[in-house]
């Protein structure tokens, strides 16, 4: 007999998001916004130049409720903002003992960003050092969801201790993301441990007219291309040989650090060199 139930909704393809960190700079001013553009419109403008944005101040305050349903409806459908968290619950001595700043800032009304809610990202000190069972108990406080939104976790970690196997090990038996993060100054590795990428690109030239050299721009790409298929990109730093080809999964590249002021350029051109060609 005919079924009358509705199909089932199939999930959304996995996709490459690229975007910079905030969208208040005052020299974007000059070769981002259009000239006399008005500042309490720049993340609506941003925000449909660019597929994603992580924002910085929740790092350092708490945001209202009201706030995050502001950006919401300032930016358009498909978009997404990366949130770093509340730095009082990973700047601590303890990580175990931070059930309490964890919930505060999930709790603060981040769920009203709803489907553009994207990762939220967990900073840690440079001096912060990798201890197995205190970074484990605090993996263990981070909630799935909040307000129905599910929560996908991405950690910074900043210290040459995270560079083990242990580490690696850990975050995969909790299913969060590590930041690949391009920099002479913290450790940078790309050893996947999560279900998507995240990666922060300091590759933006002061000199480059579309703020990135050709050659670094295709390198990107590919990378970000064979992360979203599912493999691995075979000459980036790592700690562990590249694991088995896995199913297609969601990427974000950030352009942060570098020429901050071509960062937006940067990020458009790798998002144009993606498009796929006309017909």
């Amino acid at each position: 007999m005919p079924s009358n139930a509705a199909p089932a909704a199939s999930a959304p393809a996995p996709s490459i998001r690229v975007g910079v960190g905030g969208w208040t700079f005052e020299p974007w001013r000059d070769n981002f916004y259009p000239a006399g553009w008005p500042k309490d419109r720049e993340l609506e403008y941003a925000s449909r130049k660019l597929s994603m944005i992580e924002v910085n101040g929740t790092y350092y305050s708490t945001q209202k409720p009201a706030t995050f349903a502001k950006w919401r409806d300032e930016a358009p459908e498909g978009f997404v903002f990366s949130l770093k968290a509340n730095r009082f619950a990973t700047n601590r001595r303890v990580l175990a003992e931070a059930g309490e700043s964890v919930q505060r800032f999930c709790d603060s009304g981040i769920a009203e960003l709803g489907p553009k809610l994207g990762p939220i990202v967990w900073q840690f000190a440079p001096t912060k050092r990798f201890d197995e069972a205190d970074f484990g108990a605090f993996l263990a406080l981070l909630p799935a969801q909040v307000g129905g939104v599910p929560l996908r976790h991405v950690m910074d970690v900043r210290h040459e201790t995270f560079k083990s196997p242990a580490y690696l090990a850990l975050a995969r038996r909790h299913g969060v993301t590590t930041c690949f993060t391009e920099s002479d100054d913290y450790p940078s590795f790309a050893d996947l441990t999560g279900p998507f990428v995240y990666a922060r690109v300091m590759r933006a030239a002061a000199d480059q007219l579309e703020g990135i050299a050709p050659a670094v721009l295709a390198q990107v790409a590919a990378c970000a291309v064979a992360w979203r298929e599912g493999g691995e990109p075979a000459d980036l730093p790592r700690v562990a040989p590249p694991q088995p080809a896995a199913a297609p999964r969601d990427v974000h590249i950030l352009f942060i650090g570098g020429a901050k002021e071509k960062a937006p350029a940067a990020a458009m051109a790798l998002m144009r060199h993606l498009q796929p060609p006309a017909p």
